[in-house]
């Protein structure tokens, strides 16, 4: 198996032969040598290859080592005369893979904008920019697996297809196999879901968090990590139609505990992208956002602030900033509410709990005051909200209450209440959306540049 290029530029000794396949960066040609750079993914520095004249055929191949395309190279490694370069490969033998047009290629020697990288996801995959994002999102999948594998949680795998609406928000892709040119309809006009694949009415999940309460009752903690489905018609550059979403559940858990686990979560992941993507954590740094390091540390180095909406809202009044939205007990907090907290307030993350009842979902535990619920977000510099999460509603006449008080068709839901019947316990968990992390990892301005290929309003290409 041919060898890693990150490997070779930390750890490669000279005079070591090594074998190298990938994708020509860059190529400059002299009298007597082309040197090119040559990327295979594993990192955002490329490996200088050395190519001499007196390679066999060297004047015919030279031609066709083009930007783009693949390459096999086998050489030996010497010390780098270069600067900013430890070691440099002298090439012995090349086979070409792959020609590639330098002419037709899109990613010229040039600085493309993200939103034309954007038109070619296929490709962009090869920049610099999108090759650092998808090891730092590589990276964080990584730390959130192995945080919960070593807490013993149970890695559970919920529907991606469901009858139910976890939020309530009915924002849902319908999943059907109708003939939309025929569709059975009940003599009231209305479609015939009886007769479609599953019976009833489906859709694409928007959460997985109710099958992980299940999950929960049988194995104490679990977490789910997949894709998630939202049908909100929003164009802006922080919502995905289709994104990740990383949902803990613990059995016997309350708020706090929720709160105190989120908190050790996000600086376990951030601790972990930092000593693995040290690389590429500078480059967002220097080419993306000079504050992605300074945000960082202050995720790992600071105990969270921890405060009551009511709290908040207080706070907020007594601001001198002006908001665009008003403020007052009741509001959902917006974006610009979090932001100031997090930042010009507190200047490090900031968990907020017990949120009115009416602006949260049916789940969330009813407090003794009968006003909030054991709610809690956790809001971080640089980008506002990043967890939600919540102590679950485990009394079942509370439960029956609130699901008829915000609407929701109870009947559906006889297995989430029989969770309550069946040896009920205080359970909590949260969810964190995948794609948000990472683009408050990275700096990123769109959350379109954080995943391979984004699914948006009128768009699903790729």
């Amino acid at each position: 198996m041919n060898q890693r290029i990150i490997n070779i530029l930390r750890t490669g000794k000279p005079q070591e032969t090594i074998n190298i396949k990938g994708w020509i960066r860059t190529k400059r040609e002299s009298k007597k040598f082309t040197f090119i750079e040559v990327s295979d993914g594993s990192s955002l520095a490329n490996l200088q290859v050395i190519l001499s004249e007196d390679l066999a055929d060297y004047g015919n191949f030279i031609k066709k080592l083009n930007t783009g395309a693949s390459v096999g190279i086998e050489g030996i490694l010497v010390e780098s005369p270069a600067k900013g370069q430890r070691v440099e490969l002298q090439a012995e033998s090349v086979t070409i893979y792959g020609e590639c047009d330098g002419q037709d290629y899109p990613l010229q020697k040039k600085r493309h904008s993200l939103e034309f990288l954007r038109t070619i996801a296929h490709l962009r995959g090869k920049t610099n920019t999108m090759g650092a994002v998808m090891r730092v999102r590589n990276a964080c999948a990584t730390a959130i697996h192995q945080f919960f594998q070593e807490k013993g949680f149970l890695w559970v795998h919920t529907p991606i297809i469901t009858a139910s609406d976890c939020e309530g928000a009915g924002e849902l892709f319908t999943v059907t196999n109708f003939d939309l040119d025929n569709i059975p309809r009940q003599k009231s006009g209305e479609i015939n879901f009886k007769e479609d694949f599953f019976g009833k009415r489906a859709y694409l999940t928007v959460s997985g968090q109710l099958e992980a309460e299940i999950m929960a009752m049988a194995f104490s903690n679990v977490y789910t990590f997949g894709p998630t489905f939202r049908a909100e018609n929003s164009n802006t550059s922080r919502h995905l139609a289709e994104f990740w979403m990383v949902e803990p559940e613990m059995a016997f858990c309350d708020l706090e505990g929720d709160q105190n686990l989120a908190e050790e979560f996000l600086k376990y992941i951030f601790s972990y992208v930092l000593e693995n993507c040290p690389e590429d954590m500078e480059f967002f740094n220097l080419r993306i956002n000079d504050q992605v390091l300074a945000n960082a540390d202050k995720i790992i180095n600071n105990e969270f602030a921890r405060i009551t909406y009511t709290e908040a809202i207080n706070l907020l009044e007594k601001s001198s900033k002006s908001f665009e939205f008003d403020v007052r007990w009741g509001i959902d907090l917006q974006s610009e509410h979090e932001r100031y907290l997090a930042e010009d307030l507190f200047k490090k993350p900031v968990i907020v709990t017990n949120y009115p009842k009416d602006i949260k979902a049916f789940y969330m535990r009813l407090n003794d005051d009968q006003k909030t619920v054991s709610a809690m977000d956790i809001l971080a510099p640089g980008i506002g909200e990043i967890i939600g999460g919540s102590q679950r509603e485990e009394r079942l006449s509370v439960l029956q209450s609130r699901i008829e008080e915000c609407g929701v068709e109870g009947a559906d839901l006889w297995w989430y209440l029989d969770l309550r019947r069946f040896g009920t316990v205080p359970h909590a968990g949260f969810g964190l959306g995948f794609e948000r992390l990472v683009q408050f990892m990275t700096g990123m301005d769109n959350i379109r540049d954080v995943i391979p290929f984004p699914r948006t309003p009128m768009n699903a290409d790729f």
